[in-house]
Parts: C-alpha cells; structure tokens; sequence
C-alpha cells in the first residue's frame, strides 16, 4: 500500500464526463448552442477519451483536431499544439468559434470557448 495506483475506468469515465460539461458551461455561458462549435481542440490523452466525448457530445468528427497518434500524450502541451497544427492546416477561420478543453492531473478541468480573429479584425 506504499505506491500509486489508478482505477483505469473510473479516469475514463471522470474525463469523459468533465469534457462534456465543461463545453457545456462555455456554450452556456456565451449564449450557444453546440451547433455553433467550428472546431473543438481537446487534450490529447487517449483516443477512446476523445471518442468517446465527441459522441456523447454529438459532434461530428471532422470538427474535431486530433494529433495524438502523432505525438502520443504531451500533456499541457497537448492543446496549444493541437490549436497551432489547426491553424497551419487552414482549420479555423475568421469567426470561428473554437472550444477548448482539457483535463489533468488532480482530476482537473477547463475549457474555453475563442471566437477567432485575425490581427486585421482585431484592429491590429
């Protein structure tokens, strides 16, 4: 009993749950509905996490930025990374609404919702 463990499923099932909700409160918050998502950037820890919100969340998978199977789990890093290969790929455009969420060590979670600009719109 001196060591770490982890209830597999129970992380799943928790994170899954979280991504869901936390997208729900942004939507909720800014007045939308998940129609209005363009792109939903996650953090990329594992496939089945991400499948497994995206259906339950009832978003079609082409609005949905996945690049775990080229770098595995990068951690905090997983999102930013995600967002910026987006954007290079011409992913998101000008008046998007972006949604992005995560979860972490500490059973932590968040998400943001950005509607995207560019330098110019922004008076830049």
């Amino acid at each position: 009993m001196h060591y770490l463990t982890m209830t597999g499923n129970e992380v799943f099932k928790f994170a899954v749950r979280v991504m869901n909700s936390a997208t729900d409160t942004v939507l909720t918050k800014a007045g939308l509905e998940k129609e209005a998502i363009d792109l939903l950037v996650p953090h990329q820890a594992n496939l089945r996490i991400i499948d497994s919100a995206v259906k339950r969340f009832g978003l079609s998978e082409d609005k949905v930025v996945i690049n775990l199977d080229r770098y595995g789990n990068m951690s905090s890093a997983s999102i930013p990374v995600a967002l910026d290969e987006a954007i290079q790929a011409g992913r998101v455009k000008e008046g998007d609404n972006v949604i992005l969420v995560g979860f972490g060590g500490g059973l932590t979670w968040g998400a943001a919702l950005l509607t995207w600009c560019t330098r110019e719109q922004n008076g830049e």
